[in-house]
């Protein structure tokens, strides 16, 4: 019934930025908390940053502090995760996640919805 679908990946340079969408399909879709995680070849998924949609509030792992930025979008149902800085150890598949919880996790477990991802490549 709910589908998330991301999009905005690609090849870039170390330095470079770029802006990743997330954009919820659903007649009334609703969710507490959007999460982005990411998935490197050869390793565990981690969280990212999310967003608690009650509070406004965003949270990010240290790795990314200060260079990413996760929003809310123009468009009804869309988060956008900015990057800048962009790092290769940076490198993944990036997933934008819902969770119908109140609270913001950083486990996956805890996250309902998925979307399909999209590759973010650093070159060096």
């Amino acid at each position: 019934q709910v589908q998330l679908i991301e999009s905005g990946g690609g090849l870039v340079q170390a330095g470079d930025s770029l802006r990743l969408s997330c954009v919820f399909s659903g007649r009334n879709f609703f969710s507490h908390v959007v999460g982005w995680f990411r998935q490197a070849p050869g390793k565990e998924r981690e969280f990212v940053a999310a967003i608690n949609w009650t509070e406004g509030s965003t949270y990010y792992t240290d790795s990314v502090k200060g260079r990413f930025s996760v929003f809310r979008g123009n468009a009804k149902n869309t988060v956008h995760l900015q990057m800048n800085t962009l790092k290769p150890e940076d490198t993944a598949v990036y997933y934008c996640a819902s969770r119908l919880g109140g609270g913001v996790s950083y486990q996956q477990s805890q996250y309902d919805y998925w979307g399909q991802g999209t590759q973010v490549t650093v070159s060096s």
